[in-house]
């Protein structure tokens, strides 16, 4: 790259062949993407619209549900608690993101390894765990009640806790990456230029990482708005719109009003969607074939403040984990604190068994591989190789919709889409298969930020350059941009192990006794009053994953060595 100007070549970015055959074939593979996406995510929510408009009967009413609904109190009232507790949480958690990601990135920091992992170690979990480690803390048998004095931890101040444990790997994975990909010339620059840390962090690092920024902002307002799980725990008299859809859809059976809730959740994916167009349309690349990578200078004061923080968060997540690992121990919480693994028999309660934690292992493994592939291949042609227009705007368009969309509504949706006889692959309803298919879809948006941030970040001239030199986009693809963005692509697949592991919501109604899953079982337990065994169902799905997730970073560390080698400082 270094020698191309040299060279005396044209400036390839803007060299406009035929299109090739390999071209094409990235073409074809767009369209069939673009098919795949409508069938699983784009059908099942067109099925939930047609149930909008239908009473309990399956008759036609028209907007009579929607505007019953609308003149309802209850509505209005859970639908400002999701806004102001979602906007209440990213601000709590968007600053403490952001600098855990400078700590990890643009620090000397001892440990990374360490922290990165108790940081992401909320993933680990189901979503109920933490409401159910708040209650063991705070609640009115708490070991730790006194600390709120008189106020409770039931409502709107242990759902953002719990939200907040619940979110932050999720912004912490997109701010890390964003961040990761600096170009040191540009620090380097600067600073001979004279400008000092403040104003290189306002001008340099702030800017080239907005992209990051209001993705992982998006990211976390639409995560606790179409949660239900910690309200449903946790969140006392407080209702809020993804719970009011949960009690319509379990509690009353009245599909047509869970829909319509589901319709209105879609609202911010929508305003999602036009920000970030808005964004990638004016955001440039900062990572180029000449880009070197940055390497922290030695600055004692600030990796002692970064530790004290990252050691302060650390220890409020590790805290969650433990107290619900110690619940599943103890006999008979608070009374009998002798330690039992009475409750790791799960054959001896409702819920499925060590059967359902089997199946879950094979759920995981396969949405981990078929989904980490496809959500790259997805970004990789839209984002280096000249996709056709049509099929390239309903992928981006899609893309973002899962995250807004509650997983308990997308499951209803595959049920009125695939369970109907008339539907040519309603084979699929109640295997494996399905289940797959519903994981990843929920899913797929943190996983394709994940991945389009990686990517939107590397130079489109190093595919010019390909092209210029008659090789193939796999050749280009294989060689240079996956090792780039294989650290990104690693924790693709860590995430969607991890989601298929703790998933309950987009599964809860696909799944039959022969493929009950282990995050099921927690909730049923927990409905139950099991809550000691729901605990140690969760434990064991902490404890499987965090096995994963070691191995994948083990597998991360030896990749990187053999092929990040080239970008380091010579």
């Amino acid at each position: 790259m270094m020698l191309l100007p040299s060279l005396g070549l044209p400036h390839l970015s803007r060299l406009n062949p035929p299109r090739s055959t390999d071209e094409r074939l990235a073409g074809a593979l767009v369209w069939l993407l673009a098919l795949m996406l409508l069938v699983f995510l784009a059908w099942p929510l067109a099925c939930i619209l047609v149930k909008a408009v239908q009473d309990r009967a399956g008759q036609f009413v028209g907007m009579a549900n929607m505007l019953a609904m609308a003149g309802e109190t209850r509505l209005l009232d859970a639908a400002w608690s999701s806004c102001r507790l979602a906007g209440l949480t990213t601000i709590l958690v968007l600053p403490l993101a952001m600098a855990f990601a400078f700590a990890l990135t643009r620090s000397r920091l001892w440990g990374k390894p360490f922290w990165r992992l108790v940081a992401l170690s909320p993933m680990l979990a189901p979503s109920l765990m933490p409401a159910i480690s708040l209650v063991y803390l705070f609640g009115n048998q708490g070991l730790l009640k006194g600390w709120l004095g008189e106020t409770s931890i039931y409502g709107p101040l242990g759902i953002v806790l719990g939200e907040a444990f619940y979110t932050f790997p999720h912004a912490l994975l997109i701010l890390t990456t964003s961040l990761a990909m600096a170009d040191a010339r540009l620090y380097e620059a600067a600073e001979v230029l004279g400008a000092g840390k403040l104003r290189r962090l306002l001008t340099i690092t702030l800017p080239n990482s907005r992209y990051g920024l209001l993705a992982a902002a998006m990211v976390v307002f639409t995560l606790v708005v179409t949660d239900f799980g910690v309200p449903k725990v946790i969140g006392g008299q407080t209702n809020v719109l993804a719970l009011e859809a949960y009690k319509q859809v379990i509690g009353q059976q009245n599909f047509g009003k869970g829909a319509v809730i589901g319709l209105l959740l879609l609202v911010p994916a929508l305003l999602s969607c036009g920000v970030e167009r808005w964004l990638a349309h004016g955001h440039g690349a900062t990572t180029s074939g000449r880009s070197v990578g940055y390497r922290a200078r030695r600055n004692p004061a600030r990796d002692i403040l970064l530790g004290l923080l990252c050691a302060g968060i650390c220890l409020c997540l590790l805290l969650m984990l433990i107290t619900a690992v110690a619940a599943s121990l103890i006999k008979l919480w608070p009374y009998d604190l002798s330690l039992t693994l009475i409750h790791y028999d799960f054959d001896q309660v409702d819920g499925g068994g060590w059967q359902a934690f089997a199946n879950s292992l094979e759920l995981a493994t396969w949405t981990a591989l078929g989904g980490a592939g496809m959500v790259f291949l997805v970004a990789y042609l839209l984002e280096k190789t000249p996709a056709p227009r049509w099929p390239a705007a309903v992928i981006r368009t899609l893309a973002l919709l899962p995250m807004a969309v509650p997983g308990l509504v997308l499951g209803l949706g595959y049920i009125f889409c695939f369970n109907a006889p008339g539907n040519p692959l309603h084979g699929l309803y109640g295997g494996m298969t399905i289940l797959v298919a519903a994981t990843i879809a929920h899913f797929y948006t943190t996983a394709h930020l994940t991945i389009g941030t990686a990517l939107r970040q590397i130079d489109a001239e190093i595919e010019a350059v390909a092209r210029g030199l008659g090789r193939a986009w796999w050749t280009s693809c294989r060689r240079v941009t996956l090792p780039i963005v294989l650290p990104a692509l690693l924790d693709v697949v860590r995430y969607l192990f991890v989601a298929g592991m703790t998933t309950v919501s987009c599964v809860i109604f696909l799944y039959t006794p022969d493929t009950v899953l282990a995050s099921i079982a927690v909730l049923n337990m927990d409905d139950a009053g099991d809550t000691a065994a729901a605990a140690a169902m969760a434990s064991l799905i902490v404890a499987s994953s965090l096995a994963a997730t070691l191995l994948i970073n083990l597998l991360g560390w030896w990749l990187k060595r053999r092929t990040q080698g080239w970008r380091a400082t010579p």
